[in-house]
C-alpha cells in the first residue's frame, strides 16, 4: 500500500494533496466468496443501515453462523426470502447467483486465476450483478490493484472536486485522467473514495 501511495503521490500531484491529506491507505478487505456477492446485491440502492439489517436477518435465517451457501439460500423459498426485507427483484438476483454458483457456472474458487476482464465477464451474466459490481469484487474481494471504477459516482464527484472541473467528468474522462495511476488504480479510488469524507 506504501508502496502505492508513494507512486501516485509522484504521477499525480492534485492526488498527492488527497494522500496527504486522507493520510494512509487501509482498505478494508472482504473473503473473495458466494456470500460477499450476495452482500453486494443486498446492499445495491439501500442505505448501510437498512442493508445491513436486512443482511443480518438473512444470515440468521440460514441459521449456520458460517459462510451462507449456496445450497441453504435454494433451501429458502422466494416468499422466505422477501420476508426478510429484501425485494423481489433482489431475491430473483440472488437466486439467479446461487442457481449458477450451484451448477459451477460461477466458480468462487477460480475467479483468483483468471485475469480482471473475465472475472468482469463472468460475474455480470448473474442477474443484477453490473460492470460496477463486478469491479468492486475485483477490488475489495480478489483484492486487484489496478481496478479504475470508471463509472463509479463517487469516483466522479470527488475527481469533480479535486481538479475543479465544472461538472462531472465522463468514464471516458475518467479514464483519461487515470492513466498515470496505473498499475495502482484500485489505490486511487480508495483515495478518491476518503477525500469526499475528509474535505476540510
Amino acid at each position: 500500500m506504501r508502496r502505492a501511495s508513494v507512486y501516485l503521490k509522484q504521477a499525480d500531484p492534485v492526488l498527492g494533496e488527497i494522500i496527504e491529506r486522507v493520510g494512509p491507505c487501509k482498505i478494508q478487505y472482504a473473503e473473495p466468496d458466494f456470500e460477499t456477492l450476495v452482500r453486494s446485491i443486498v446492499f445495491q440502492q439501500l442505505n448501510g443501515k437498512a442493508a445491513r439489517a436486512i443482511f443480518a436477518r438473512f444470515k440468521e435465517a440460514l441459521g449456520n453462523g458460517s459462510r451462507m451457501t449456496p445450497r441453504e439460500v435454494l433451501a429458502l423459498t422466494s416468499a422466505q426470502m422477501q420476508g426478510l426485507g429484501l425485494s423481489r427483484q433482489k431475491v430473483k438476483y440472488i437466486r439467479d447467483l446461487a442457481e449458477r454458483t450451484e451448477a459451477e457456472l460461477i466458480e468462487f474458487s477460480r475467479l483468483a486465476r483468471l485475469s480482471d476482464d473475465e472475472v468482469i465477464q463472468r460475474l455480470t451474466t448473474v442477474k443484477g450483478v453490473g460492470v460496477w459490481t463486478a469491479q468492486m469484487f475485483l477490488i475489495f474481494a480478489l483484492r486487484r490493484p489496478d481496478i479504475l471504477a470508471t463509472g463509479d459516482l463517487g469516483i466522479r464527484s470527488a475527481i469533480r472536486r479535486a481538479y475543479r472541473l465544472w461538472k462531472l467528468p465522463t468514464p471516458a474522462r475518467v479514464e483519461k485522467l487515470g492513466a498515470k495511476w496505473h498499475p495502482h488504480c484500485s489505490v486511487a479510488c480508495w483515495y478518491l473514495w476518503r477525500s469526499t469524507e475528509t474535505v476540510i
